[in-house]
């Protein structure tokens, strides 16, 4: 059996991984959230969240970062692995069935590995 838990090594921590994140990655909008895709060089994909206080106040905030985390958890297996991803929720996902916040996501995570770096002088 597989372990079902979201380790830190699944996780964007620090503010210059969010930071590389938001000035270099490719941004994909939709109506429930924003992802900014980066690759990470990694075997594995990270997931980071940020829920700025225009959201609502810190319950709501966290209950839309647990909601997504959720989504991530049990489709990490299956993601490609290599990249960093950072969601900003916005408010209309507090009030969406799991369903339809899985739907969008999915949509919106990388669905293929990112690019195989070609090598300088080539």
């Amino acid at each position: 059996m597989t372990s079902q838990a979201f380790p830190k090594s699944a996780r964007l921590l620090r503010r210059g991984e969010f930071r590389r994140v938001y000035d270099e990655g490719a941004r994909r909008s939709a109506s429930l959230c924003t992802v900014f895709l980066r690759p990470n060089g990694l075997p594995q994909s990270r997931l980071g969240m940020t829920a700025s206080t225009k959201l609502g106040n810190a319950v709501l905030r966290n209950r839309l970062k647990r909601r997504v985390r959720e989504v991530f958890r049990q489709c990490y297996a299956r993601l490609p692995g290599g990249w960093d991803i950072l969601v900003n929720p916005r408010a209309p996902l507090a009030t969406v069935p799991f369903a339809a916040l899985e739907r969008e996501l999915w949509r919106l995570f990388p669905s293929q590995p990112p690019p195989a770096k070609r090598p300088e002088g080539a």
